[in-house]
């Protein structure tokens, strides 16, 4: 199977399982305790059926496969690890934090909401995230170990020593004079955190040795770094209608960033010694790691 049929192939798992555990609901007031109210559920589903790559659930199932684990039992993980993401998004796009009018090309959630609903889909987001992590965890009792601690994984990196932890630096270095342990801090948990954790809960979720969740945890690292400084070129060199986002906001904002802090050519090659140490750190995966090295290769080329 060629690479983009097999991407294909666990984005459609990502939206089949999103659209199921999460339908639209017409109950404005339901009855049913259970049942979310229709105006927050259309809030929640304009952000998390947008589109996009889903970068982060195909990373979990991928894992997961290569690893020899059970894509079915990993399906809700992508699934809520991609409700996280969007949660974040949302609030990072508030006029108290980015202000972004656009994402993934289509006005952003309090745009179109407004913002206190926007929150609350930011905040129903997470919350579901969680129930549905530990609901799928109920429902596979012979893996229940290693569910809790995939969900552990995907919680510790995003919570408040994770990315909320890199976003809070990044929010409160804006204007100050550029530092590389500060902005090593920043990307690491802000962006490095959230690719290390489907990677960490696929291998728990298949049982893999310590070895294998090390060479993992450097992957993830490695791609999350490159991945950010990248970002931050596309910022000063991209390309707005690809991007379907302005671009040289982060000048604006007083961003601390790869090509602020250390120039544009450094930046490129530092992303570059990171791509490649992120294909060496799966290489004992050998054959099994195909996907893995064309996803690192194909997210090193992306232009938006």
């Amino acid at each position: 199977m060629v690479y983009q049929e097999q991407y294909s192939r666990y984005v459609g798992m990502v939206e089949e399982t999103m659209e199921k555990i999460l339908p639209q609901t017409e109950a404005v007031c339901p009855k049913d305790g259970g049942v979310i109210p229709q105006y927050l559920c259309e809030t929640m589903r304009y952000s998390l059926l947008a589109g996009g790559k889903r970068v982060r659930p195909v990373l979990l199932l991928a894992a997961c496969e290569m690893l020899g684990g059970e894509l079915e039992q990993a399906k809700v993980p992508a699934a809520a690890l991609e409700m996280i993401h969007t949660y974040s998004l949302i609030h990072d796009d508030l006029p108290g934090m980015d202000d972004d009018d656009y994402r993934r090309g289509r006005p952003t959630n309090h745009k179109v909401y407004g913002v206190g609903h926007a929150i609350l889909a930011g905040d129903g987001l997470l919350n579901f995230a969680y129930e549905s992590l530990l609901g799928n965890a109920a429902a596979y009792p012979d893996n229940l170990q290693g569910h809790v601690l995939a969900a552990k994984a995907i919680a510790n990196r995003a919570g408040v020593t994770g990315m909320i932890a890199g976003q809070s630096l990044d929010l409160l270095s804006e204007h100050m004079e550029p530092d590389a342990d500060r902005l090593a801090y920043i990307h690491t948990h802000k962006t490095a955190d959230l690719l290390t954790a489907p990677l960490l809960a696929a291998a728990y979720l298949a049982g893999a040795d310590e070895e294998a969740i090390e060479r993992l945890k450097r992957f993830g690292w490695c791609v999350g770094i490159a991945f950010q400084i990248d970002d931050d070129l596309l910022d000063v060199e991209g390309d707005a209608a690809l991007l379907g986002k302005q671009t040289g906001m982060d000048a604006q904002r007083g961003k601390m960033t790869w090509p602020a802090l250390f120039g544009i050519e450094a930046a490129k090659e530092r992303s570059a010694r990171l791509w490649d140490e992120a294909e060496e750190s799966i290489s004992a995966f050998g054959e099994r790691a195909w996907f893995m090295r064309e996803f690192a290769r194909q997210l090193r080329a992306r232009k938006s």
